[in-house]
């Protein structure tokens, strides 16, 4: 072994703790660059393969009625590749113990001649448990795993339903899962909720003749081909639907489960890019700080050094040397850190997001991109250090290094050092004469205080969401929704409902946004003006009274589209008569869950030219009444489902909890990292 390689273990060993240190910032920085992306490519990788496998459609259409002939027609649109035609509809479900209202999403399967019915063309489902159906079985259907698991709900176990205002038992004869309903969320719930809602597959024979629907259908999706236009299909689509009650063709990417996914996918792209910067750039600073004092503690040895024929590029090489040993044990650390966090995080998403697998995928170019990023980073944080050890001259290196100069404080110039103890005006000039280290130091301690308080940051974040969205905004108990809008009337019938204290009707329409060349999917909400459970808020949390004309807008929604209050917003509605309206912006209300627009119930009614009609209601009941209501509604047979608000918010903390305490875990530890790094660091320097 050569001698400078000696001198650099030897070295190595002396400053171990403070290596450790620093060691132990870059395993943050590497762990949570490998976490991300690496949890990032395995959702996408375990997305991409189950939308593939199980033919997750690439256009989405409902309707209100159609012949199965048209299904042809769609067909022979240029670009489609394949059409599956489906019965869908909303049904209410009776699970003996369990009072709370659940309401269903019952889809049809294609009935085969064989002994047993498909999977489906499209959106295939994923059977877990259980067998597929069986012709001539027109009581059986196979239910999503995570209302069967919530219930504890097993074979052959029985449920009744209320299909098209008839009760009916039906019988579980399998468990599984859909690339369609990755994110599993009731109509008109912003949070899943396994307990009250669930997904079911029924025989398409069966739901079709109870329904009506014998030789019709009422859903329809698409895949397309490469290289389709699919704005130019959907267009099309459009046409052939709307005599039919088509209420508007969107693509996946406003699919309602893919957006979810899509979105926190991005989410993970953010903090892919950020954490990483935060610890590398700490982890930078340390080692400057280290790397700088050694030289200048081993001045009179690099001087021997050069006198026995070392040259620069020897004596610079060594110290490199020693920086890239200090990163390369932080970078063998983040590998194992970041592999355990990334599997960690995925199986969260994985239960979150109802995949039905999910393998860990990590690309040898992430850890490679991480190991250059940290040993980049580390050799540009001392590159200063290092080259000032390489020139300096023996002559001048075997002479003491010049002491500091010294002078009196800005304090002490004042005459304000009597106002402080000796301890104190010490640490006061020891700022003030390295002020950029004193500064780097101060913002590694905030970094480290920032990443600690992301996990109760994000905790309080969601509270406060939740508080001013359900406490002081949406202010209802339950809501109502119907399976196709009806007349205002029908609120004196929950009136009358024995517990039901008030009610408001509501009229939510899809529609397609423009302004400009800009676009978005979202509903539009007709509210009462002076509706008491749905309270628009402005910018201080403050609500405010809904204008007589024009549309209220959420503030996330102006940003997407860039528009502010006085503009026109274009508004295509997709349902009925299909009208395009142009209405101006007159107010935008805060809103921290929910992309809406918002427009006067009476004037929504006159702009759609129809009745006073409403799509649901927003009701309030008695604390000892809500069992009886209960039972009122799901008798009902125009009610399509009802969301009661406190089991959402409290379903939304239990799904939410897991999720919280592992990113506290992590950014506890990664945050407790980089300050013993700063401070430890730092510590050793002062007192040496």
């Amino acid at each position: 072994m050569k001698a400078l390689d000696k001198k650099l273990w030897r070295e190595l060993w002396q400053i171990r703790m403070q290596v450790l240190a620093i060691a132990m910032v870059i395993v943050g920085g590497i762990g949570i660059f490998i976490m991300s992306l690496s949890t990032l490519d395995s959702l996408y990788q375990s997305r991409e393969s189950y939308y593939r496998d199980y033919h997750f459609a690439d256009v989405f259409a409902s309707l209100k009625r159609a012949p199965l002939s048209l299904a042809s027609q769609i067909a022979e649109i240029p670009g489609v590749a394949k059409v599956e035609t489906r019965v869908v509809t909303y049904v209410t479900i009776d699970i003996d113990g369990f009072k709370d209202p659940i309401s269903g999403h019952l889809i049809s399967l294609p009935t085969n001649s064989g002994p047993e019915n498909s999977r489906g063309l499209l959106n295939q489902i994923y059977l877990t448990k259980g067998h597929l159906l069986t012709p001539g079985a027109n009581n059986d259907v196979i239910i999503s795993q995570e209302f069967a698991h919530a219930h504890q709900l097993k074979m052959g176990d029985t449920l009744r339903v209320t299909i098209n205002g008839r009760r009916k038992n039906i019988t579980v004869a399998g468990m599984a899962q859909s690339p369609e309903y990755i994110y599993q969320i009731a109509p008109g719930a912003l949070f899943p909720d396994f307990k009250r809602y669930s997904v079911m597959w029924m025989a398409r024979k069966p739901l079709a003749s109870a329904y009506d629907m014998d030789g019709a259908f009422n859903n329809v999706t698409l895949t397309l081909n490469t290289g389709a236009n699919a704005q130019d299909i959907i267009n099309r689509l459009d046409g052939l639907l709307k005599p039919y009650g088509g209420i508007g063709a969107y693509a996946r990417k406003d699919q309602l489960s893919n957006r979810f996914l899509s979105e926190e996918l991005r989410q993970l792209e953010t903090m892919a890019t950020v954490f990483p910067v935060i610890f590398l750039g700490v982890a930078a600073f340390l080692l400057n700080v280290v790397i700088s004092r050694l030289i200048s503690l081993q001045r009179e040895q690099i001087a021997s050094l050069k006198a026995f024929g070392y040259s620069n590029a020897a004596i610079g090489l060594h110290y490199s040397k020693l920086v890239l040993l200090i990163c390369s044990i932080g970078i063998i650390g983040g590998i194992g850190v970041g592999i355990w966090m990334g599997k960690g995080m995925s199986n969260i998403y994985q239960d979150f997001y109802s995949l039905p697998f999910l393998i860990y995928f990590l690309r040898p170019s992430i850890i490679v991109s991480a190991a250059l990023i940290s040993i980049l980073a580390a050799l540009m944080g001392t590159l200063y250090a290092v080259r000032n050890a390489a020139k300096l001259a023996p002559a001048e290196a075997m002479r003491p290094e010049p002491p500091t100069t010294f002078r009196a404080t800005f304090l002490e110039r004042l005459g304000l050092q009597k106002l402080f103890s000796q301890p104190t005006r010490m640490i006061l000039r020891h700022i003030e004469r390295r002020p950029m280290r004193s500064l780097l130091s101060t913002l590694g301690i905030a970094m480290a205080c920032g990443t600690m308080m992301i996990g109760g940051f994000q905790r309080g974040a969601i509270e406060h969401m939740v508080n001013v969205q359900f406490n002081v905004s949406q202010r209802e108990d339950m809501q109502v929704n119907f399976h196709e809008p009806t007349s205002l009337r029908a609120l004196y019938s929950l009136h009358n409902i024995q517990g039901v204290e008030y009610a408001e009707g509501f009229r939510n329409v899809a529609a397609q946004l423009q302004f400009e060349h800009r676009r978005y999917r979202t509903a539009v909400q007709g509210i009462q003006a002076d509706s008491q459970l749905m309270r628009l808020l402005n910018s201080d949390i403050k609500a405010f009274t809904l204008p007589d004309t024009g549309v209220v807008i959420t503030d996330y929604l102006a940003e997407l589209l860039h528009i502010k209050i006085g503009d026109i917003l274009s508004i295509e509605v997709l349902e009925g008569r299909r009208p395009s309206l142009q209405v101006p912006v007159v107010a935008t209300a805060k809103q921290y869950l929910g992309v809406n627009v918002y427009i006067d119930r009476d004037s929504l009614n006159r702009l759609l030219d129809e009745d006073r009609t409403i799509s649901g209601a927003l009701i309030t009941v008695g604390e000892n009444d809500r069992n009886a209501v209960y039972s009122e509604l799901k008798n009902m047979p125009r009610i399509a489902g009802v969301i009661e608000r406190q089991s959402s918010i409290s379903t939304f903390y239990d799904t939410f909890a897991e999720t919280v305490l592992f990113f506290t875990l992590i950014s506890t530890l990664l945050g407790g990292s980089i300050a013993f790094g700063v401070v430890y660091n730092c510590m050793r320097i002062t007192l040496s």
